[in-house]
């Protein structure tokens, strides 16, 4: 049985053909997406560059070898390569684990195809065991915070975290999420949030899972 690393490695690998012949790529963060950047090594000469989505995917990039550009300067990109902490049959996903989840969802929105990577635990019916992040300006929290509250969920500040554009997480626990897209738009429109980690407006194209000996792609 292999472990949890090792399926996340094999999934990881499985992405490759996506980003072949492509020559400016998006990256995204986590656990899954380090494996996929350590196997980008072999094929840094036909990468020109990649647009990151946090601090510590650019400098493994920078790392091997590859430049990180700037989204402004490189437009529209071809290919979109990150994890997820929830998937849902429709590709919907929660993102943001990581803290990661406001340039994720930046480079999604601006690339043509967006290839979610994953292992099988990733997979569930109906988003929200996992607790979905905000991210809130700071200032913002508690208020932010009081109305989750009146949405049903039950946001718990993750204290000691400050994500890459200096702001606050808040993880919302307890939500059943039947409506992705109609919750995402309502977080949205709360004052004070900067983004919320449902993609379901711009969820994934591809999405490969490591299930067992097998990657399966829906």
């Amino acid at each position: 049985m292999m472990t949890q690393d090792e399926l996340k490695q094999k999934v990881a690998r499985a992405a490759l053909p996506y980003v072949k012949d492509v020559g400016i790529i998006g990256v995204g963060t986590g656990s899954t997406i380090r494996y996929f950047i350590d196997a980008l090594a072999d094929f840094k000469a036909d990468i020109e560059g990649a647009v990151s989505s946090s601090e510590s995917s650019s400098e493994q990039l920078r790392k091997i070898g590859i430049p990180v550009l700037d989204l402004n300067a490189v437009g529209t990109l071809d290919v979109y390569v990150d994890g997820a902490d929830e998937i849902n049959p429709l590709k919907e996903l929660i993102k943001g684990g990581g803290a990661a989840l406001t340039r994720e969802k930046i480079i999604a929105a601006a690339s043509k195809k967006f290839v979610c990577i994953a292992d099988g635990s990733k997979c569930v019916d109906v988003l929200g065991a996992f607790p979905l992040p905000i991210e809130v300006i700071p200032m913002a929290r508690s208020y932010v915070a009081r109305e989750l509250v009146k949405l049903g969920g039950q946001p718990i500040w993750r204290e000691n975290c400050v994500t890459d554009n200096h702001n606050h997480i808040l993880d919302v626990h307890n939500l059943n999420i039947m409506e992705p897209i109609k919750l995402e738009q309502a977080i949205n429109n709360i004052t004070g949030v900067v983004c919320v980690g449902i993609f379901a407006m711009r969820p994934a194209d591809v999405v490969l899972v490591s299930k067992g000996d097998e990657i399966v792609t829906f």
